[in-house]
């Protein structure tokens, strides 16, 4: 039950813009819960990100879409990071 109250928080704080995407990816190594999301479900919380759009970043940066942020190869990582940060999110 706590982890679903913290998912919340951190959802509300996406959308909020008070903590940016790149923050969570950056933090999920030392995080275990922020670890333990899916990258889609991260993506889906940025604004102006969508389901589709979410798709095809996964596509384009070779991410599945079943990949959790503690299960990214050093690329993946790297690549999801440095977009995000570029984008601002």
């Amino acid at each position: 039950m706590a982890a679903r109250h913290e998912r919340a928080r951190l959802r509300t704080a996406l959308k909020t813009r008070a903590i940016t995407g790149a923050d969570v990816v950056a933090g999920a190594t030392d995080n275990p819960l922020w670890g333990g999301l899916k990258v889609t479900w991260l993506l889906e919380c940025l604004p102006g990100i969508g389901e589709v759009r979410a798709e095809r970043l996964l596509v384009e940066l070779g991410i599945a879409p079943s990949r959790r942020l503690q299960g990214l190869g050093v690329r993946q990582h790297a690549a999801l990071l440095e977009h995000l940060r570029r984008d601002g999110r």
